[in-house]
């Protein structure tokens, strides 16, 4: 059953989401009066637990945007994928879960004259982009966390929403197919290096620096249809 989460302290509630032929969890929070919505693609091995995204996503509330993070995978694929570690490089299962929750985002009350965003870390950054090559312009904007662009191969290319992708300083290999990835793009793009950041941005102050990034790249492209229409 889903319920309202359009609330001033923007808590989030747990939705389920129908996806092809299995259920997703999600948790949605929108505060009064937000432009748009981000929905977040995890990266390998995580969920919608993650504490990187979930403080991200606080921050991104914190900024006036709602949040949904939801999981890519099933309890039964996390276990098979805790071994075998091939669901989450399948890029194009995610893109598919990616885009398929959107629509059903795009259909509630809450939040079909939202924008829409996509954060998405590890290889759920090149999910989503592939998943906003896919959906088009109702996307308004992508944000990579130390993400994988190059997974989304040829999809890059037609990526039309304005995208940021964030890598840490110290990730040298990352960084290397960030940049190739930034040179395939052929939409609005931009590439932030957080200084002094691992892989995982468990720096003190990296990942804050990532959460604004992020929350400032959305404040600034995120908007309502009825503002982009007018």
């Amino acid at each position: 059953m889903f319920h309202d989460p359009h609330n001033q302290d923007s808590t989030p509630v747990e939705v389920r989401i129908q996806c092809g032929a299995v259920v997703l969890d999600g948790e949605l929070a929108i505060p009064s009066g937000a432009n748009g919505v981000v929905v977040f693609a995890h990266g390998s091995g995580s969920s919608r637990y993650s504490p990187r995204n979930q403080f991200v996503a606080r921050i991104i509330r914190e900024s006036g945007n709602g949040t949904l993070l939801f999981d890519l995978l099933t309890a039964d694929e996390e276990i098979e994928d805790n071994v075998t570690r091939h669901l989450r490089f399948d890029i194009r299962l995610l893109a598919s879960r990616l885009a398929e929750v959107t629509r059903w985002l795009d259909v509630q009350p809450v939040a079909r004259d939202l924008g829409i965003g996509y954060f998405g870390s590890s290889t759920g950054g090149g999910a989503a982009l592939v998943a906003a090559a896919e959906v088009g312009q109702r996307i308004d904007a992508v944000v990579s966390r130390g993400g994988r662009p190059d997974l989304a191969g040829d999809a890059l290319r037609r990526v039309r929403s304005p995208t940021l992708l964030i890598v840490g300083g110290y990730d040298d290999a990352v960084i290397g197919l960030n940049k190739e990835a930034l040179a395939e793009l052929r939409c609005e793009k931009a590439l932030k290096i957080v200084s002094g950041a691992t892989h995982l941005f468990e720096e003190p102050g990296t990942l804050e620096a990532v959460a604004h990034l992020a929350a400032d790249w959305f404040r600034q492209h995120l908007h309502t249809h009825s503002e982009a229409n007018g």
